[in-house]
């Protein structure tokens, strides 16, 4: 210990040494990066001196020589093992430098971030927030640089705090606290970034975290302001903040502010929906997206009101059958039905209908359930069809084969028109009833539990066990045989312990002898990133990059993968 302690009283005493390290810092190439090492090993020891010694690590990083740049990069994790309490100050300006075009510098960049974490979690999300919350004040064009620098530090978190494993309750709950504040300024990129990284932390495994995160979420599609169903921005920003919260929700944490929202302002104008791009069917992504939400609604407000507006809609997605000719003979032709529409609507008005049963049993919605039988009957026969054409095509097929796309679709229009088939037959009972689980086509099926392996002669389950008859030797298997004939008594075994066994004694006792029609493209493009106004994010907005116009940015200029 005294022996630190003088090394430490000798290295105080040559300060004026260690200055010269900082005045190297003004060489040449090569007497900068040896400064760079040189200062970042001995930083600790001249407290006197480290505030212009840091200064000088931040001339190096933004150095025009990019080794140099790289060099005191590199050594920044070093300095920083030493005094941990520097970390958050070291971590702000590392994220600064991610505005630079050299791929091989930001990975180091990325690099040096990532060793701050085992030195101080909280210090590095400090210095990297504080930086994501900086807004540009300039207006020289810099904004394009703040925004690839959040972009690119949000890209960081997201990738790294899933590597890095699970984290310290106060660092989750400091994630949480500045994300809030982030969100009130975020482009859709960046807001489709902040709810994947908070999706990530491990305290949204409790409830009131996720209840939490539902709330923001909320707030952030704002809820309270009519929608546009004109506006694509507006369209596109509902979708992505209920597909961003649809994850959270569960029995415990509801979506009934979503659903509730969908059945007055949206579905009574499904029709005038603008979709963003020609390639997406916006009507169709509406309503997966309701029916997803629809499983976990709670207790929704004037329920009668909203579960009449599901209804109407499924009414005009499944017509009655033409006037003449049968229904069976008018399901046999070619049907040109929105299947897909149906399902989701079917599959919501199943899941609201069963806290409000009398909706169609009652007496007074007499006239509603024979409407109502007629066209499920309709739409269960025309599905039956279809059903079959799909078997059909599907025959024989295996492997590779059902790997193609075409064949991919026929499976999930399979399990479509399956579904369907079995909520018809839930709503046809008298009283209808809402008592079966489907999964949506559309949603992967859950793996089939594996079955334990059996021996070649063990019974499949429901099936008679074939038992082989008990016969004695000689008998050969033959009814009329004498059980006693040939039959020998046990003999006990003899040696020295079987001695004290005892004698043998015959006891004789008698023996006694289980849609084509759904593509799922997700190609819904940009916010404008900002105004709170009818289509953007809730925010301040950003400037545009031509100088501080106040312009939105972001108008569907990038497509989701």
């Amino acid at each position: 210990m005294s022996i630190r302690v003088s090394y430490t009283l000798r290295l105080v005493q040559h300060e004026a040494e260690f200055r010269s390290f900082l005045a190297a810092t003004k060489g040449n190439a090569g007497e900068k990066r040896l400064a760079s090492q040189f200062i970042c090993r001995f930083f600790k020891h001249f407290p006197k001196a480290q505030d212009d010694a840091i200064q000088a690590l931040f001339e190096l990083c933004e150095d025009s020589d990019a080794s140099i740049r790289k060099q005191a990069v590199k050594d920044i994790p070093a300095l920083c093992r030493g005094c941990p309490g520097k970390v958050s100050r070291f971590a702000d300006a590392l994220s600064m430098l991610l505005g630079t075009d050299d791929a091989q510098e930001v990975s180091s960049i990325h690099a040096a971030l990532y060793s701050l974490f085992s030195i101080n979690m909280k210090g590095v999300m400090e210095g990297i927030f504080t930086r994501l919350l900086q807004t540009a004040e300039e207006e020289d064009g810099s904004d394009e640089v703040m925004a690839l620098i959040r972009e690119r530090l949000l890209k960081f978190l997201v990738t790294k705090v899933k590597q890095y494993g699970e984290l310290d309750k106060d660092v989750e709950e400091y994630i949480m606290q500045q994300s809030k504040k982030l969100l009130e300024d975020v482009t859709k990129d960046e807001f489709i970034a902040v709810m994947e990284l908070l999706r990530s932390l491990k305290t949204m495994a409790t409830v009131q975290s996720r209840q939490q995160l539902v709330e923001m979420v909320v707030d952030q599609a704002a809820l309270d302001e009519p929608f546009e169903a004109s506006d694509p921005d507006c369209v596109d920003r509902l979708l992505h903040c209920v597909k961003s919260a649809t994850p959270m929700f569960s029995k415990n944490v509801h979506s009934k502010q979503f659903v509730g929202y969908m059945c007055d302002h949206v579905l009574p104008v499904l029709k005038e929906i603008v979709s963003p791009d020609e390639e997406t069917n916006i009507q169709l992504e509406v309503l997966k997206t309701f029916a997803e939400i629809s499983e976990f609604a709670g207790d929704i407000d004037k329920l009668e009101k909203r579960l009449n507006t599901v209804f109407t809609a499924l009414l005009e997605h499944m017509p009655p059958p033409p006037s003449e000719g049968s229904v069976e003979a008018a399901a046999a032709e070619d049907p040109k039905l929105n299947f897909s529409q149906v399902e989701c609507l079917m599959y919501a008005f199943h899941q609201m209908g069963r806290k409000l049963p009398g909706f169609l049993s009652e007496e007074t919605n007499a006239e509603r359930l024979k409407d109502f039988r007629v066209r499920l009957q309709y739409m269960a026969l025309s599905s039956q069809v279809c059903t079959k054409r799909l078997k059909e095509a599907l025959q024989g097929k295996s492997g590779e084969l059902l790997r193609t796309d075409e064949n991919k679709k026929r499976v999930v229009a399979l399990k479509l028109f399956t579904n369907i088939t079995v909520l018809v037959k839930d709503l046809m009972h008298n009283p209808p009833a809402y008592k079966v689980t489907v999964t949506l086509s559309w949603r992967p099926t859950k793996p089939e539990p594996k079955v334990a392996e059996t021996n070649e002669n063990t019974p499949a389950a429901g099936a008679k066990r074939n038992i082989t008859p008990i016969t004695y030797d000689g008998s050969d298997g033959k009814k009329g045989a004498n059980p006693k004939q040939a039959r020998t008594l046990y003999q006990p075994p003899s040696g020295k312990f079987s001695d004290k066994a005892g004698s043998y004694t015959n006891y004789n006792s008698n023996n006694s002898y289980g849609g084509y029609n759904n593509n799922n493209n997700n190609n819904n493009r940009g916010y404008r990133g900002g105004y709170r106004g009818r289509g953007g994010f809730r925010g301040r907005g950003r400037r545009g990059a031509q100088g501080g116009s106040g312009q939105n940015t972001g108008f569907y200029q990038n497509k989701l993968s």
